[in-house]
């Protein structure tokens, strides 16, 4: 099967690339909406412009669209995206959604009009469970933003580990927040694994916190054998 996936470097996009290879399906390109905005609907905010090196690790053509973030409007730049996409050929688009049904709906009706399968390999995984297969997995991931009660400024680049996964655990079990961060409690970025040729290595990085929430903003990066 020769397949796109939409890209956005946090660890459901790139697990669901890793599903992929896993499946012996051939990714021949990695789709990457870049938002304007921090409010997008869609789409993966903070340091999507590292996707471009991360790309380059994983050794797979790379195409990045840049979107408003207005809703609704999203859905024709996430076309534009995928009409670039179908010029290598795929049948299908992965994508590493997990419990959004607007994401879901908006994703299928583009793929349907443009004649493509919607592929969604992590959708409706016990988010526990799948940030375990994450760890054993090996891929190394930090913590870029953090939005929900219980995620303080502390979490902020902080790795994904066994320790981490427990402390998620409790928090969805006290206050409910999703241990995947699928409702935007918090975000993620790749920086090594298995299916990556070079690692992801930060040189400058700011945190920046407002209120109850913060960005790791990663000012430099490169990558390295």
């Amino acid at each position: 099967m020769q397949v796109g996936s939409l890209f956005s470097g946090g660890k459901d996009s790139v697990y669901a690339v890793y599903w992929a290879i896993n499946q012996a399906w051939d990714v021949k390109v990695l789709v990457s909406l870049i938002p304007k905005s921090s409010e997008s609907w869609m789409f993966h905010f903070p340091n999507a412009w590292l996707t471009e090196l991360q790309a380059e690790s994983l050794g797979i053509p790379y195409i990045k669209v840049e979107t408003s973030g207005e809703k609704e409007k999203e859905l024709e730049d996430l076309e534009t995206a995928l009409r670039k996409a179908k010029e290598y050929g795929i049948k299908g688009i992965i994508s590493g959604a997990l419990a959004s049904e607007y994401q879901r709906t908006r994703i299928e009706t583009v793929c349907h009009r443009l004649n493509l399968k919607s592929f969604m390999p992590l959708w409706h995984k016990n988010q526990v469970e799948l940030l375990r297969d994450v760890v054993r997995a090996g891929f190394e991931v930090i913590i870029t933003g953090v939005s929900a009660y219980g995620l303080d400024k502390s979490w902020l680049g902080r790795r994904l580990d066994e320790q981490m996964v427990r402390e998620l655990e409790r928090l969805q079990e006290k206050y409910g927040v999703w241990a995947g961060g699928e409702g935007g409690e918090f975000e993620t970025l790749v920086l090594d694994g298995p299916i990556f040729k070079k690692r992801l290595v930060i040189d400058e990085i700011d945190k920046v916190w407002e209120g109850n929430r913060g960005i790791l903003v990663v000012k430099k990066a490169h990558l390295e054998r």
